[in-house]
């Protein structure tokens, strides 16, 4: 009886089981159980959705802290959305009923008076976003080491989020400035459902402690059930990409799709197509006089109207299909899920997953409906002849299916955007220090390893001449005037790019946020409704609106995703077999043997480099997207035998070139097995794909970009080796 770890549990706890009829403890939480109890290592809980990981931490957490109650803030869970640290917050306040362990939220839109009475009393549970960490550091520096002077834990929920991003980054330096102002090293102990690679991931949750880290896994064999669709859209010869309106076809079976079950849950990679699904739908369930069950989630909807569509999800007397992006992929509650659709390719086979794991949930198989679209190809050249899209999502699901594999951790090597950022941050929170100390604060902080002291010199000089920090007489460094309105701006705690939005207003209260202002009498789609514009308040960024009927567009700019090398290779193998996966519906079956055959015909997996007539040749590099976009930026250097026309990131370019196909390949592959790209970026400005770019020298963005945009090695060895035999 006492190798059960259920007996070592507190009584609220034991009780809280007894409560909900649970016949045992699963294995993942009767692994951590062990490890929490009997060791001092991290731990990682790698596990699949609704498998039980939050109470496999939190069980023997919360044990600890009901037998040896802490001084002050014992846990301080980090959550990737105000969203999910909601939902965990009504998931633990029934668990913590009868314990008497204080559980306090903190973001944006908890109360100030909330945020006073912990910080008064620290105790218990602390539920807090990366953005709110970086406001305490900042706003109550001096009363940290009182409010975590005996934090035990720190729990990192949706790990792989945080490994693979900035954010990330900022997590693991706000981790590391606590433990300096309270003298502490709290366990750390992080939970994910889609991890690929345990080391990396240990290594990551460790930084610069020495302690072991500990991952518990567990994914449990399940039942899935796939289904992807293809179909070309309807679209007039002289319409945009953004003007292509869905075929009929793709209306009737989309409808159905989703109809045909309770509960539905959406994926689109963009909000605009999320609007514009909701409003379809909900317009052709008018006209069959159905009753309007649909719903829109995504981070520029207002906060109720969120709340309000999580709420119909969770309420089992309702039906309910919901649109939404990623805010909904990750582990909020959203009740008992029949069905995912899947519009498009996702960009990543974690995302795959957690999309696919919403669903499936109380011993129901996992089901998820891709729906893909292309427009028509009959006057296309070579490249768009091939449905990279449809390629793209069955190669995901094969390189799961078949291996298991999930992309690896993609670090960043030279962030100096974040550099900037939290050597603003320390300076705003310690006030003057010396450019040494400052170096000190920052530069021995984890994602900074890589940094050369000689780099930061040049930070700081270019802020000083900024006036973003200001010398003072004695030498010592302070924020500059100018950086001060850069840190006293709420805005400052993200570094993750917040578009500059329009609050949008009706009526019935605020609707949500548009990136830019359309002119008044114009129509604008958001909530998966229609709204005229009747005013603009430029100055205050409001727009008044009234609602109305119709299907119009989106006001918001479209995004993408970096693909891994693994799934274009994946691609290119597909393109060369036979065997056609069962879930493929008729229409994607069709097409996928039509790309076959004219890949077939034009030798497209084995052939890089296929002329077009004149002087256009096609070219498949089969690179990852960091890869290609190192090969494109190769292309655009002066003095070179060849120009890289319109290209499709990371599938193919279109080159234009006067040699003939035996001169060209050489020149290409002279090209490639040349110096590195860095000169390549000449005079032109590096791109800014950071937060706060505009603030660093030019050469410090050139060199981020370099490093952790381009991937100059990979794009050398691959077309080395692709173009030895070609």
């Amino acid at each position: 009886m006492s190798d059960n770890p259920f007996f070592r549990l507190a009584p609220f706890i034991q009780e809280y089981i007894y409560r909900h009829r649970w016949t045992e403890l699963r294995d993942v939480q009767v692994d951590a159980c062990r490890v929490l109890f009997d060791s001092d290592a991290h731990l990682i809980l790698a596990a699949s959705t609704a498998s039980g990981k939050t109470e496999a931490a939190f069980f023997p957490i919360l044990t600890e802290l009901y037998q040896a109650p802490a001084d002050s803030v014992a846990v301080l869970y980090v959550g990737p959305t105000k969203a999910l640290i909601n939902d965990q917050f009504c998931r633990l306040e029934g668990l913590l009923q009868e314990s008497h362990i204080p559980l306090t939220a903190w973001h944006g839109d908890v109360s100030a008076a909330k945020k006073r009475k912990l910080l008064g009393h620290p105790q218990g549970v602390l539920q807090i976003t990366p953005e709110s960490i970086e406001s305490l550091l900042i706003n109550h520096r001096a009363a940290i080491p009182r409010l975590f002077a005996d934090l035990r834990y720190i729990l990192i929920d949706e790990l792989h989020l945080f490994m693979n991003s900035e954010r990330g980054l900022q997590l693991l330096c706000q981790i590391e400035r606590i433990e300096r102002l309270t003298g502490g090293h709290p366990r750390r102990v992080a939970l994910s459902a889609t991890l690929g690679d345990y080391d990396e991931a240990e290594r990551w949750l460790r930084g610069q402690d020495q302690r072991p880290v500990v991952t518990v896994s567990s994914q449990a064999p399940s039942t899935v059930r796939l289904a992807l669709e293809h179909f070309v859209v309807a679209q007039a010869d002289d319409a945009s990409d953004s003007e292509r309106m869905p075929s009929p076809d793709f209306e009737h079976y989309l409808f159905e799709t989703t109809h045909a079950k309770e509960k539905v849950l959406i994926f689109a990679n963009q909000r605009s197509e999320v609007e514009a699904t909701i409003a379809l739908l909900r317009e052709m369930a008018r006209r069959r006089n159905l009753p309007d069950i649909y719903h829109v989630h995504h981070g520029s909807i207002a906060a109720p109207l969120r709340e309000a569509t999580e709420l119909a999800m969770r309420d089992e007397r309702q039906r309910a299909v919901v649109a939404a992006t990623i805010t909904l992929e990750l582990g909020i509650d959203i009740g008992q899920l029949e069905r995912v659709v899947q519009l498009g390719s996702p960009f990543s086979v974690s995302s795959f997953l957690q999309r696919l794991g919403r669903s499936g949930r109380r011993g129901n198989p996992s089901e998820m409906w891709f729906i893909c679209q292309e427009a028509p190809t009959g006057k296309d050249m070579l490249p768009q002849q091939l449905p990279w899209e449809l390629l793209q999502a069955i190669a995901i699901v094969q390189l799961y299916i078949e291996e298991r594999w999930i992309e690896p951790l993609t670090a960043l090597n030279q962030p100096f955007s974040l550099l900037y950022h939290q050597t603003m941050s320390t300076l705003t929170a310690m006030g003057e220090l010396s450019a040494a100390d400052l170096a000190r604060n920052v530069l021995t902080l984890t994602p900074f390893q890589r940094i050369s002291l000689n780099d930061y010199r040049l930070l700081l000089r270019h802020l000083l001449a900024l006036d973003h920090i200001e010398q003072i007489d004695g030498g010592g460094l302070i924020v500059g005037l100018a950086g001060e309105k850069i840190v006293r701006n709420y805005r400052f705690y993200a570094v993750f790019r917040e578009e500059a939005d329009f609050v949008v207003r009706a009526k019935q209260g605020e609707i949500g946020r548009i990136s830019e202002a359309p002119p008044i009498g114009e129509r604008i789609a958001l909530a998966g409704r229609t709204w005229e514009v009747m005013d603009v308040d430029h100055r205050q960024r409001i727009l008044f609106v009234r609602l109305i009927g119709g299907r119009v567009k989106s006001y918001w700019s479209g995004g993408g995703g970096a693909i891994h090398p693994r799934i274009v290779e994946r691609v290119r193998r597909l393109l060369g077999e036979t065997d056609i996966p069962s879930y493929l519906q008729p229409h994607a079956r069709r097409r996928l043997q039509e790309a076959r055959r004219v890949a077939a015909q034009h030798e497209i997996p084995h052939q890089p480099l296929i002329p077009l007539g004149g002087d256009q040749y096609a070219f498949f590099p089969w690179l990852g997207s960091r890869a290609f976009e190192a090969l494109v930026q190769l292309g655009r250097a002066e003095a070179t035998a060849f120009r890289i026309g319109h290209f499709r990131s990371p599938y193919y370019l279109i080159v234009q070139s006067a040699l003939p196909l035996t001169a060209l390949r050489q020149a290409i592959r002279q090209r490639v097995t040349g110096p590195d790209p860095a000169p390549q970026i000449g005079e032109t400005a590096p791109p800014h794909h950071h937060k706060f770019d505009e603030f660093l020298p030019r050469n410090l963005v050139a060199k981020a970009y370099l490093y952790d945009w381009l991937d100059n090695e990979a794009m050398q060895r691959s077309l080395r080796a692709l173009l030895r035999y070609a």
